[in-house]
């Protein structure tokens, strides 16, 4: 058995998150290009499983995975809250310093699609607005 001081002393895991899509090359760019997943970690090819993977990272140290699927389709909810019907991750949260450029950027720059406009949230001084990439992934920008 492991001690707690043991365990007190082990690094904290690090996050990283995984995205099953289409096409891996255009989502690629889009995270490149739109939030800055400009590193690439590693790629693997499992034929075997029928599928391709990316891990990208940014400066700050977020990882994320896509999983490339050919024929896969996207659970795009009608609703933010719409997701949370199933118990399943529903969105990718991202906090960002300023959401109205952060949102201004990514709807008309970078073609995001617009799902809710900023507006404040139920505590005081964050602020969030849901966006959903190329493949309709939602996403989420929090401002604190």
């Amino acid at each position: 058995m492991v001690s707690a001081a043991a365990c007190r002393r082990a690094a904290p895991p690090r996050l990283s998150v995984t995205r099953t899509l289409h096409a891996r090359s255009a989502q690629e760019a889009w995270c490149g290009s739109a939030l800055g997943l400009v590193h690439v970690d590693e790629r693997l090819e499992m034929p075997e499983a029928g599928v391709r993977t990316v891990v990208l990272s940014d400066a700050g140290g977020l990882r994320v995975e896509f999983v490339e699927r050919p024929g896969s389709s996207p659970a795009a909810p009608a609703a933010p809250f719409t997701v949370t019907a199933v118990q399943t991750f529903a969105h990718l949260a991202l906090q960002v310093p300023y959401l109205d450029a952060a949102f201004g950027r990514l709807t008309g720059e970078c073609g995001a699609a617009p799902v809710s406009p900023p507006a404040s949230g139920v505590t005081t001084g964050m602020r969030y607005a849901y966006i959903a990439d190329p493949e309709g992934n939602l996403l989420e920008l929090i401002e604190v």
